[in-house]
């Protein structure tokens, strides 16, 4: 009986249990405040274009990849493979750093900026950093109970 009970929590959701079944609950916020920071960003003006280029990509790359994985979850195309939750561990994984480095970089961008720019501007900048955080935060805390589910499957 606790080998069954183990195992079958450690297999990824499909349906609408997607939705209520942790760290997968993560995707929906995840989703919401990941395109708050691509709305943000692309609305924003940041000195540096290297760096909006980057945290555009690292923004538009997680929103489809989280929105693609979100629906395959919910149609069941995993089939209750090992595998997809190898790939789970390894997206929110990379996720989490592109997004750490996507926020420390969009931090730098947004100090940078305080002189010559309207306040608005800047406001607009620093909002961007705190949702971008979020959104690390979020990744972080997905991958970590990513990288425990992998383990224990």
């Amino acid at each position: 009986m606790a080998p069954a009970a183990a195992s079958s929590g450690s297999s990824l959701p499909s349906g609408f249990s997607v939705f209520v079944s942790f760290p997968d609950l993560l995707f929906i916020f995840e989703f919401v405040f990941g395109g708050l920071v691509w709305i943000l960003i692309a609305s924003s003006l940041v000195p540096i274009p290297l760096i909006q280029g980057w945290v555009m990509f690292v923004s538009v790359f997680c929103f489809v990849a989280t929105t693609s994985l979100m629906v395959m979850y919910i149609f069941g195309t995993h089939g209750g493979e090992t595998s997809w939750i190898t790939l789970d561990a390894a997206y929110h994984c990379v996720a989490a750093l592109f997004y750490l480095s996507a926020s420390v970089l969009e931090a730098l961008a947004t100090i940078t900026m305080y002189d010559g720019f309207t306040y608005k501007q800047y406001h607009e900048n620093i909002s961007a950093v705190v949702f971008a955080y979020v959104v690390t935060l979020l990744y972080v805390i997905h991958a970590v109970f990513s990288l425990i589910r992998w383990k224990s499957s």
